[in-house]
Formats: C-alpha cells, structure tokens, sequence
C-alpha cells in the first residue's frame, strides 16, 4: 500500500480489534515490510494513540483498552456489516431494541466519512428482514445492488438460474428483501419487460452502468413482500397459507414481516401466507407463531407441525 495516510488508518482500523497483531501479520495485511509497520507504530504513537508492544515470540501490537477514541473507523465490509446488523434489530422480535438500532444507525452514518455513509445508507433503505441459515451472499453485491436500488441506476450481472444455465442481465433494481433464509432482489428486466425476482446468492459480477431511470412501481401498487410472497409461488418450494384467529390489526402486533403476508378475511379473523421455503423451515416458522392458528395448506406440514408439538409436548413433560 503506497497511501501512507490510507496505510495509517487501514492499521489503526487492524489494531482496533480485540487482538494483538505480530509485526509480521501486519505486514502481510497491508502488504509492506515489517520495518513499515515499525516506523508507521512509531508514527501512531506521535499522534497520540496508544499503542503498546509486548515482546517474545508471541508478543504484538496492540491498542490500550479503556482509552478514548478518535472518530470510529471501519472498512467497508465492517460498514456493511454493521448497517445490515442494525437494520436487522429494528425488525426485530426482541422487544426493546428496535428503537435503539434505528437511533445507532442514524449516529453510525453521521460520523463515518461521506463514502461509506452512503453505503450504510443505501443498506438502510433494503427491507431486511432476518435471513438465517440460507445461502451466504457476498458483501459486495449486497451493497453494489442497495446503492443500485436507492438510485435508480440500472445494472448488469451474471446469473445462474436453477437449473445451472447461466447468462446476463441487465435490470432496474427496485428493492432488495430478505425472507425466509435467502436475499432477493426485485427488479424490472428491460430486456423481458417485464418484473422479475432473482436470488443474490445467484448473482455475480454486478456492474453498475451509471444509466439512471425514473423509480417505476410494482404492478397494482402492491408493496416488496407482496410481491415477492407471489412471485416466488412458481418456484417448487413450499409455502404455507394459515388462518390466524385474531383480527387483522391484532395479529399484526403479533406476527412480524419476516412471517409472512397478512390479509384480513373478516373481523375476527386474518390469512397469513408464508414466503416460500423448505417445508421444516416454513414448520418451525408456523411453531413459532404467537397466536392460534389453523393450517389451510399445505398437507405436507401437518405431519412436520405435529412432529414438533410432540416432541415439545415430550420435553414438557419431562420437565
């Protein structure tokens, strides 16, 4: 790394983990001798940060816990994985902590510089909603197609449909949503002209061509999980249809977005749809639910539900 400046706090942002770093390690990180790493320490410790050395074959670098702190520096990885992390907790079903997530997110972006405040802020606008266990998504496309997405700037990338073939796309991305365990990213394919949902672990190379576009909506003013919900119908997974008895308003206070799609059916009643998944994911998600329900379809939960009730039940009764 010839940037000395960029070089100091690239290894500032290393020392600032919970670790101690060997000068060789350091070295290896930002691709410089040891004697580098030596003389830009020497340069940190002049500019007041405390870094201190042990010595031995496993002594290191390392920063002084308990000290005061210049502005937060992250890379952009960090910042990406910050703004989802956050995001995240204001969808959350932990009571409490959406308030906090959505007041640490907005402090986050005001004191990050103007390059990765814009990253963080693109990532605040997709709807996410927890994803956990699905196919991993790299950090990159996940931003490229959030920036994408706030500025309606249309984008190439590679795609491998599910039967293996591949080809490339070039899309307006409108909204990128988590749900169930994979990413998605809602889109109008000029090309096809027509709206089409596509898998971010599916995705790669995203090119950002510059080519602005004025925001277009969805088809009959429907919202991004509405969408997605039928959408994603044709895919051969499993998606369940459940009926919640309680009123619609009710249930809402209940269930979360990342469950499903609820439509009230009278005033006493409401339709949960699920977004479509593997069927003992889309089972443990109808366990959880906080409300008594009846399952509509499919009749391929039932026997996954009962599974869980009795060995819940079981575990109940050995307590």
């Amino acid at each position: 790394m010839r940037d000395p400046s960029g070089r100091l706090l690239q290894l500032l942002s290393l020392l600032q983990s919970p670790r101690e770093w060997t000068g060789v390690e350091l070295a290896e990180r930002l691709r410089v001798t040891p004697r580098t790493i030596r003389r830009d320490i020497d340069r940190l410790r002049e500019l007041g940060y405390p870094v201190h050395a042990t010595q031995g074959n496993v002594g290191g670098y390392r920063l002084a816990a308990g000290t005061a702190m210049p502005p937060l520096l992250l890379d952009d990885e960090e910042a990406v994985a910050i703004a989802i992390g956050l995001r995240t907790g204001a969808t959350s079903a932990v009571t409490g902590i959406e308030d906090a997530s959505l007041r640490a997110l907005a402090k986050l972006e005001q004191v990050l510089p103007g390059r990765l405040r814009r990253r963080v802020a693109d990532l605040s606008e997709a709807e996410v909603l927890p994803a956990t266990g699905g196919p991993q998504v790299e950090p990159e496309t996940l931003a490229a197609l959030a920036a994408a997405c706030r500025a309606h700037e249309k984008v190439r990338f590679g795609y491998t449909k599910a039967a293996g073939a591949s080809d490339r796309r070039f899309v307006e991305p409108h909204r990128l949503i988590a749900a169930g365990t994979r990413w998605y990213l809602i889109a109008f394919d000029g090309d096809r002209g027509d709206w089409r949902t596509f898998r971010l672990d599916r995705i790669e190379g995203v090119h950002r061509t510059g080519v602005r576009v004025p925001p277009r909506e969805l088809p009959e003013g429907m919202d991004a999980a509405t969408w997605l919900t039928r959408s994603l119908r044709r895919t051969g997974t499993v998606q369940a249809r459940v009926l919640l008895h309680e009123p619609l308003d009710a249930a809402q206070r209940h269930v979360g977005a990342r469950q499903g799609v609820l439509e009230a059916v009278d005033e006493h009643t409401c339709l949960l749809t699920t977004y479509p998944d593997a069927a003992r994911y889309v089972a443990y998600n109808l366990a959880a639910l906080p409300v008594a329900y009846t399952l509509l379809d499919p009749p391929e939960l039932a026997p996954l539900l009962r599974a869980l009730g009795e060995r819940a039940l079981a575990a109940a009764e050995r307590h």
